[in-house]
């Protein structure tokens, strides 16, 4: 039986510990490692998982640890679980954001197989969307598991080139935030027009999350969706053109370009960790 230890038991953690006991894993076969003990309670009392003070105890017996940390704590969770690594060689899931694969190598080993995962916060209701990437010792069975983890909380999609995970980060890790900022813009533009901020509120957020849905559930193309909504000479053209006037793709483009960008650059300065 697959037994899966959780170094960190955050909200992303706690996130795909609900998922996964929805899909029918036992809760006996979960552990977790955190150092605060009122959340270790409240996993124990939310979930029914074990839950440790101590990283090498959840790991003890696992055959996939899932390192659900803050970057700058990986070169100290390795050294707690040097002879737990030697001794199971585990599958690794790091959602760690921006810690490239050669650097989770560096500090846990270049024998073991690993999987780089990038979620999002819709992750939390199990609406996310998270790009994977995987080294060369990762077997098509532990590229399922991994799958299957990640699958409990969203949507999933494999990439060949680690490379593009930055890119992953810009257009589905961070973006959430992006369609909060545009629910925010359209709130602020209906006060403005003398709506009360509640009613904009919730007709933004509702529009957000149905044009959302219409896109996934309707495999149209967005484009597609967007000319269907526009009828010539209409709100929604007279709208469109003004975010053309103002360079809208542009805007975006240099957006996803600086949060690219970013990854690369957070991701370089753990580099020099130890």
């Amino acid at each position: 039986m697959t037994r899966i230890a959780f170094i960190g038991g955050g909200n992303m953690a706690r996130s795909l510990i609900g998922g996964l006991l929805k899909t029918g894993i036992p809760a006996s076969s979960i552990s977790v490692a955190e150092p605060r003990a009122e959340a270790r309670q409240e996993l124990g009392r939310d979930f029914g998982v074990a839950c440790y003070g101590e990283n090498r105890l959840a790991a003890a017996e696992a055959n996939v640890l899932i390192l659900a940390v803050k970057p700058q704590i990986m070169p100290a969770v390795h050294a707690e679980l040097l002879d737990t690594l030697h001794r199971q060689r585990p599958l690794l899931i790091s959602i760690a954001a921006g810690v490239r694969i050669d650097q989770l190598e560096r500090w846990f080993g270049h024998t073991l197989p690993i999987v780089r995962c990038m979620p999002n916060t819709p992750a939390l209701i199990g609406a996310g969307a998270t790009g994977l990437c995987a080294n060369r010792r990762v077997s098509p069975e532990q590229r399922a598991q991994a799958q299957h983890i990640m699958d409990a909380v969203g949507l999933t999609r494999w990439l060949d080139d680690e490379a593009q995970m930055d890119t992953v980060t810009a257009i589905a890790g961070s973006s959430p935030a992006y369609f909060f900022a545009l629910v925010e813009a359209l709130e602020d533009a209906a006060f403005a027009q003398g709506m009360s901020r509640d009613v904009a509120r919730d007709l933004a957020a509702q529009a957000c999350l149905g044009a959302g849905r219409m896109l996934t559930e309707s495999g149209e193309d967005p484009g597609v969706l967007r000319q269907r909504v526009t009828s010539p000479r209409g709100t929604t053209q007279a709208a469109l053109e003004s975010f053309a006037a103002d360079h809208f793709h542009a805007i975006v483009a240099r957006a996803v370009a600086a949060a690219t960008r970013r990854g690369g650059e957070l991701a370089a300065a753990l580099d020099d960790t130890p």
